[in-house]
């Protein structure tokens, strides 16, 4: 089990060191604090991956001190310990930034549950930090927008998987991002300072693709003068991404199945074989399984490469990501063309955000870059956007009664939340879980906008 170090602050001394004992002997490193000062100090020496505070302490509150020690160290996150009696002040604690609350007695079985799921947390939010500021910082790939629930939850996949050796499948319409996906895994593996190759399956007839990959020997087919590594060689010990598998041809699938089972495979015109150690992930715009039925792709191979999915959302799955990957494309090409361009007109986001790209990513980075050549203002207007070619949505009367998309996110939001609720019949805890949130995000969810759990409940 975790080692994480976590801080107890209680004037209660027997109830502080009861906690501790208990977290000790689940092998977490336990410091306590008696008084308000010291758990600043402690804090300022150290760093805690959590810490336990409670409600009621004699010089001050738990949530003022809760916020001073998010001062020092934002990223730890807190659990409140309260009496049956100010539960409502422990919400309001978790409105303030606290992770969530206990009730004393407490369940000793809960306090450990609830650790270990804040531990996670906050494990999981610092991975997908690591891994932004990996790509930012290698490949300039700031544009890895994550604002969207889905896009999060790819990053959550990511953060728990690149680590590991496991095959990867990353399936999504052309544009989504697959290789970014793919260099973030690499990034985030033990193999980050070794080599990442990439290649388009798509992109050689049979004959070179078999060789780019694999390699050749001298004399193995006209035009072979010398003997080439192939890209499984120069990837050994790093990772290779082989994208757009489906159009792998047959006999080539039957190789690779090869190397994937036995690591290792025989160059073009070679009968000695070569064994490597590569990670190995491959992505996809094609359903494989219906490639599978109609006999253009190897079920063996299939279910040998398609160890961990990873589901790259479509750009019109994500709209809210658009106007920061608008602000992310603006900002580069600006900087690239020494454009003085301020943004775009409200008009224009707007049919932005109507568009279904079909292109995704790929293609609302292409639109911005055609917008930032031509313009000869300080501002991206309609005509620039529309002279892209792309097909907007043309029905005028639809785009009047379009609700903004802020609007109508909270809209849906609110709608969803009240219908939560009233399956659970103002059951917290059911809700978030329905939702998929954590309870202190489920109620800060509520107070934004403004429903009252008491409404929901069943009256006896």
């Amino acid at each position: 089990m975790s080692s994480a170090k976590i801080l107890v602050v209680d004037d209660d001394r027997n109830l502080a060191e009861v906690v501790r004992m208990r977290l000790e002997s689940a092998n977490y490193e336990v410091a306590t604090a008696f008084r308000e000062k010291e758990a600043i100090e402690a804090v300022r020496g150290q760093v805690f991956e959590l810490s336990i505070v409670d409600l009621q302490l004699v010089g001050r509150d738990g949530i003022s001190l809760m916020q001073e020690l998010h001062l020092i160290n934002p990223e730890m996150p807190v659990i409140i310990l309260t009496a049956h009696g100010s539960i409502e002040s422990a919400v309001e604690a978790m409105k303030r930034g606290a992770y969530s609350y206990l009730t004393k007695p407490f369940d000793p079985r809960e306090l450990l549950l609830q650790i270990e799921r804040a531990l996670e947390k906050r494990r999981l939010t610092s991975e997908i930090q690591r891994l932004k500021g990996l790509l930012e910082e290698r490949y300039d790939f700031a544009n890895i927008v994550a604002k969207s629930e889905k896009m999060q939850r790819v990053l959550e996949v990511v953060s728990r998987i690149a680590q590991t050796e496991s095959t990867v499948y990353i399936y999504g319409e052309s544009g989504t991002g697959k290789e970014l996906i793919a260099k973030a895994i690499h990034l985030g593996s033990e193999r980050k300072d070794k080599p990442f190759v990439a290649i388009n399956c798509a992109a050689l007839p049979e004959t070179l693709l078999e060789s780019e990959l694999f390699g050749h020997e001298k004399g193995a087919f006209t035009g072979a003068v010398r003997s080439t590594k192939g890209l499984f060689t120069e990837a050994h010990e790093g990772t290779i991404f082989l994208d757009e598998i489906g159009d792998m041809p047959l006999s080539i699938q039957a190789k690779l199945l090869r190397v994937l089972q036995e690591r290792q495979f025989y160059p073009v015109g070679s009968g000695k074989p070569v064994a490597v150690d590569v990670r190995v992930i491959v992505a996809t715009k094609k359903e494989l399984e219906d490639e599978v039925k109609s006999g253009f792709f190897r079920e063996d191979l299939y279910y040998r490469i398609h160890v961990i999915p990873i589901h790259l959302p479509a750009l019109r799955e994500r709209k809210e990501d658009i106007p920061l990957l608008v602000e992310h494309f603006l900002k580069r090409f600006i900087q690239q063309m020494k454009k003085d361009v301020k943004g775009l007109t409200p008009v224009a986001m707007r049919r932005l955000m109507l568009h279904e790209w079909p292109g995704n990513v790929r293609e609302l980075e292409n639109t911005i870059e055609y917008a930032v050549a031509m313009t000869r203002q300080d501002i991206l207007t309609e005509d620039l956007i529309l002279q892209t070619k792309v097909p907007f949505q043309k029905n005028e009367m639809a785009e009047d009664t379009l609700k903004p998309l802020k609007e109508a996110k909270d809209a849906f939001e609110k709608g969803y939340l009240i219908h939560l609720l009233e399956l659970s019949e103002g059951n917290v805890s059911q809700a978030a879980r329905l939702a998929g949130k954590y309870r202190a995000d489920f109620y800060d969810l509520l107070k934004k906008h403004d429903l009252k759990v008491d409404d929901f409940k069943k009256s006896n």
